[in-house]
């Protein structure tokens, strides 16, 4: 087990709020010579919170340029903020922030002609005192722990979900199909970045974001059994890129994780 760790070459973060304890890791796995993915977690002048994991995709290292531009840019954006504002202004703000995001890839791609066909996933949550919003657009996962049980908020937008929702593919050929990874949506990919955002009950015990390179190693039921573990928040996620790790590591693993320090989160 130590030699495997010797391996892992990620980057923590720690942070606590008055009622929340938050963690969030990377790691480039077992097969990939650089980290495509990038994560963040940040507050803003409010003290809201705002939790994002991008993927990115790409030649040349592209990928890894598109998911940095796009969390550097998001945490810039929502640590100005004064506050997110109601509901209502927090969902026109995460669209617009996608937009511009999207503009971005864009405006890059044209100075940097060796990065034409890069882009990248993201995901994002966004927890205020009232309220709790996903976002995403492509095939990264956001998920909600309540009493104890993962459940995916998140749609992802590859092409084996969208043959499953027009009943082409069951769900048991969807989890071996060639094309599994195949998207239909990313930030960079179109000249309009179309965001799916989910309004979210507050009255949960976490948050939990991550990069395909978790839930294709590891299904959903197995990422609960490493969460109800009587571990720190840190010893779970560590746990979580250790399990991927050793099972082939074949892509970059990235976690953000938000616990209520009194939730029911084991």
């Amino acid at each position: 087990m130590a030699k495997l760790w010797q391996h892992v070459d990620n980057f923590v973060q720690n942070m606590r709020r008055d009622s929340l304890e938050t963690y969030y890791i990377t790691d480039s796995g077992m097969v990939r010579d650089h980290n495509e993915d990038s994560v963040i977690i940040t507050t803003n002048k409010a003290n809201e919170l705002l939790l994002a994991v991008a993927d990115g995709m790409g030649g040349h290292l592209c990928g890894e340029v598109a998911s940095s531009l796009a969390i550097t840019h998001l945490s810039k954006r929502f640590q100005s903020l004064s506050s997110v504002g109601t509901k209502e202004d927090a969902i026109a703000w995460i669209k617009s922030i996608v937009s511009e995001l999207n503009a971005l890839m864009f405006k890059y791609t044209e100075d940097h002609e060796e990065s034409k066909g890069m882009g990248t996933t993201l995901v994002m949550a966004v927890l205020t005192d009232e309220f709790l919003l996903y976002g995403n657009i492509g095939d990264s996962s956001g998920f909600a722990l309540k009493q104890g049980k993962l459940h995916k908020i998140t749609f992802d937008h590859t092409l084996v979900n969208l043959l499953v929702k027009t009943g082409e593919l069951t769900e048991e050929e969807a989890k071996n199909h060639p094309q599994k990874n195949v998207l239909m949506k990313a930030l960079g990919t179109s000249v309009t970045a179309d965001v799916d955002i989910f309004d979210v009950e507050t009255d949960i015990d976490g948050i939990l974001l991550c990069s395909d390179g978790l839930t294709n190693m590891l299904s959903i039921e197995q990422i609960n059994r490493v969460m109800k573990e009587d571990l720190t928040l840190e010893g779970k996620l560590q746990k979580l890129i250790f399990k991927c790790n050793n099972r082939g590591g074949n892509d970059n693993i990235s976690i953000a994780c938000c616990l209520k320090k009194d939730g029911e989160n084991k």
